[in-house]
């Protein structure tokens, strides 16, 4: 299959003839405004996620799903009946990939994560300590199964707002993704910041630079689910690492 002249080469975008949704009026335009409260809503549901009382791991499905419906409510109003389109199907060929990214990030973030702590030291995120029981263990890893997928729409979403914003002013489809996927692994790693104690270069680094490699995984096969997996692989297997190695569940 010949590629487009407005696509990068087969080591970023397969050749599958899959572009992204929305940003350039196909299937569906999407006006500025649109775009304005989709990503509104997804400052909504972070801080739904950040501020809401909960005090435990059953608690936190609460906040976790609110974070996760919000900005995907707005989108689904807005695409009329199309919002699937940031989907595609999945197939073993997907999966693998989700753990060939899964596994890229691990190590290009341990090794970004190594650098900064030398140079500017790091604040270690808490999200698996205080994990009690059964129920808690459960709650733990359904809610942040849920959350990721949420972390995945706060990132994608705004990917194609920009997109969109690019192509309107007159940008390349190239450009465009450049640009995108910059701006969001800023605004990303900019969202991290009360996690990580407001350390800039831990949050903008090292989290940004986690999301430079997750967000390849939506920008080569064009299906959130992908990202999501590898997402969730990710996490879950640093945060069981910590539960084991600390004896979380102590």
């Amino acid at each position: 299959m010949a590629e487009r002249a407005d696509r990068y080469g087969r080591a970023i975008e397969r050749a599958d003839g899959r572009d992204f949704p929305f940003w350039d009026g196909n299937p569906l335009a999407l006006r500025a405004w649109q775009w304005v409260v989709i990503v509104l809503a997804c400052v909504v549901a972070i801080n739904v996620l950040s501020w809401y009382p909960a005090h435990d791991n059953v608690q936190s499905l609460v906040p976790r799903f609110l974070f996760t419906a919000i900005p995907l409510a707005v989108f689904i109003a807005f695409t009329r009946g199309r919002w699937s389109r940031i989907f595609q199907r999945t197939t073993g060929r997907d999966f693998l990939t989700m753990v060939l990214f899964a596994i890229a990030n691990i190590i290009v973030t341990f090794i970004v994560g190594v650098i900064v702590k030398t140079v500017f030291g790091a604040t270690a995120n808490t999200a698996a300590n205080g994990i009690h029981g059964a129920a808690e263990l459960i709650s733990f890893y359904v809610g942040t199964a849920i959350q990721l997928f949420g972390e995945e729409l706060f990132t994608i979403l705004p990917f194609l707002a920009v997109m969109a914003l690019c192509h309107r002013l007159g940008l390349t489809r190239k450009q465009a993704i450049l640009v995108a996927w910059l701006a969001t692994a800023i605004w990303f790693g900019a969202a991290h910041l009360p996690t990580y104690g407001w350390n800039v270069a831990q949050a903008l680094l090292v989290i940004g630079v986690a999301r430079l490699v997750l967000t390849l995984a939506y920008i080569r096969t064009k299906n959130i689910a992908v990202s999501t997996g590898a997402h969730i692989l990710n996490d879950w297997v640093i945060f069981t690492f910590t539960i084991v190695t600390t004896g979380a569940l102590l």
